[in-house]
């Protein structure tokens, strides 16, 4: 089988992280979230910060930001303006994805993987989520904060993600069951039995 990628969205608390890693650990294959901005710092010479910054979110509005019109698809020269700019950062995180399509089997977590390899035909798309209770309780577990809270990070969190998704794809609802080859409730079925299920579809998709 030639080399591939699966691309894993996912509701904050639904398990999402969790059940990638634990995927790539039974495929042997590399995990990439936070690793990409790192990666896009190397490669840019931009300080990793200012990637850390605008990881999966906006810096302003959505509307103010889609009043600028700014094509997603170039990377700018060091010397100009744009350089830093939070499409800018985009585009270079987007062609490190799309490298990594060309050149290894991998998983990446979140960055509108799905949207940037959309013309792939060796990628996988995933949306993991999970009903709200079912959210509350794991961010309440792992984060050791009160139900209040918990709630409060699952609609900051799931808000910026919408949004950043909306930006940089052209107007499409992040959870939107069209965009993706699967979608599976981690609640449900469990987040081990979501590893099994995405590593049954995998040579049904790329056979």
């Amino acid at each position: 089988m030639k080399n591939y990628v699966i691309t894993i969205a996912r509701g904050f608390g639904s398990g999402g992280k969790e059940i990638a890693t634990k995927l790539a650990e039974e495929l042997q294959i590399p995990c990439y979230e936070r690793q990409i901005l790192t990666m896009a710092s190397q490669m840019s010479g931009i300080d990793e910060s200012e990637f850390v910054t605008v990881d999966e979110k906006l810096r302003g509005s959505y509307l103010t930001n889609l009043l600028k019109a700014v094509p997603f698809s170039t990377v700018v020269e060091p010397t100009e303006k744009d350089f830093v700019s939070d499409t800018n950062l985009f585009n270079i995180q987007a062609e490190i994805i799309r490298n990594l399509a060309k050149t290894e089997s991998c998983i990446i977590v979140g960055k509108c993987a799905d949207h940037v390899l959309r013309k792939y035909g060796n990628v996988i798309s995933v949306y993991i989520e999970a009903p709200r209770y079912a959210c509350v309780t794991s961010i309440m577990n792992k984060m050791n904060v009160t139900e209040e809270r918990a709630n409060q990070l699952i609609k900051k969190t799931d808000k910026y993600r919408s949004n950043y998704y909306k930006y940089y794809t052209g107007g499409k609802d992040w959870t939107n069951p069209i965009n993706y080859d699967l979608v599976l409730n981690s609640e449900r079925i469990g987040r081990d039995k979501c590893v099994q299920l995405i590593k049954e579809y995998i040579p049904i998709k790329l056979s």
